[in-house]
C-alpha cells in the first residue's frame, strides 16, 4: 500500500503552498459545526442575556466573521480568499451553544478553513465572555459538516 500524497508537502516533505492557478473559478460553500458546552447558569445567563461582559452571541457572530477574513492570516498555507458570505448561527441548547458557520466563496479553491475558524473563534468568543462564571466549559466538536463546489 502506498502511502498518501499530501498537497502541502512537496518530494522533499516540504511545507509549501499549494498552486490553484490552473484551476477554474467556482462557487464554494463549506458549513463547519461546534458545541462548548457551558453549565445550566451559563446556558440560563446566555438565553436571558444576562452575562457580565454583555451580549455574548452577538460579539461571537462578529468575531467570528471577521475571524473567517483573516484565515489566510492565520493558518500559514492558507490562501487568501474574497468572501462573498460568511454566516453564523447559535442554538442554546440545555448542555450549551451549537455554533454552525457558512462560508460562501467564487475562487480557485475551498473555503472549509474559513467555516473552521469561524466556528472557532466563536467558541472561543464566548468562552472568553463567560469564564467570569464558569471555569468548567468545554469546546468541542468542531468539524465540517458540508462542502459544495457548483
Amino acid at each position: 500500500m502506498s502511502s498518501p500524497q499530501f498537497s502541502h508537502l512537496d518530494a522533499q516533505g516540504t511545507a509549501r503552498m499549494v498552486d490553484v492557478g490552473a484551476k477554474p473559478v467556482q462557487r464554494r460553500t463549506a458549513v463547519a459545526t461546534g458545541f462548548i458546552e457551558c453549565a445550566p447558569a451559563t446556558v440560563l445567563a446566555l438565553r436571558d442575556r444576562a452575562l457580565p461582559k454583555g451580549d455574548v452571541l452577538t460579539v461571537a457572530r462578529v468575531a467570528a466573521i471577521q475571524a473567517a477574513k483573516i484565515t489566510d492570516k492565520l493558518i500559514p498555507l492558507c490562501h487568501g480568499l474574497p468572501l462573498d458570505r460568511v454566516d453564523i448561527d447559535f442554538e442554546i441548547q440545555d448542555r450549551g451553544v451549537a455554533i454552525r458557520a457558512t462560508s460562501v466563496v467564487s475562487a480557485k479553491t475551498g473555503v472549509e478553513m474559513e467555516a473552521l475558524t469561524a466556528v472557532s473563534v466563536a467558541a472561543l468568543t464566548i468562552y472568553d465572555m463567560c469564564k467570569a462564571v464558569d471555569k468548567g466549559m468545554v469546546i468541542g466538536s468542531i468539524q465540517v459538516v458540508e462542502k459544495i463546489k457548483e
